[in-house]
């Protein structure tokens, strides 16, 4: 099984920004940890601060090269018209995460422009969203 995890802007400074709301831990070293409990699982990692390298990355992989996308979309999430439409486009479950409950944050981030295209969402358990994502997609492929 083949797992793409994608996160988007301001997600490259995990560990160093705002640790009260993201954690110390940074993703790099939080991924090694993911690598290492799903052995069996191939998770391959994309950051970009651009919603159209986002946009790129995701069609490269939505067709055929893995079997489900696991979307951090930051604060694109709550503005991209053109990440929904990306995510409705693709053959694979894209799951949207958050490591913050953005419904206990800031009015504008309660929205989100992806969700509808989303087969789930998962936000609020720190760094744990992914691993829940993880399992939400290895889940979906066994049915």
């Amino acid at each position: 099984m083949n797992i793409l995890i994608v996160n988007g802007p301001n997600l490259n400074l995990l560990g160093r920004r705002e640790p009260g709301i993201y954690g110390s831990t940074s993703f790099e070293d939080y991924l090694a940890e993911l690598r290492k409990r799903y052995a069996d699982i191939s998770i391959d990692y994309y950051q970009s601060n651009i919603e159209g390298e986002l946009i790129n990355r995701m069609q490269e992989a939505g067709f055929g090269q893995v079997q489900g996308i696991i979307l951090n979309a930051g604060a694109y999430t709550h503005t991209s018209v053109a990440l929904h439409d990306c995510i409705r486009s693709l053959q694979v479950p894209v799951i949207e995460v958050h490591i913050s409950n953005v419904h206990q944050r800031e009015e504008f981030r309660h929205h989100s422009m992806i969700s509808a295209a989303c087969k789930g969402v998962i936000c609020g358990f720190g760094m744990d969203s992914y691993r829940l994502a993880v399992e939400a997609i290895a889940g979906l492929a066994t049915k």
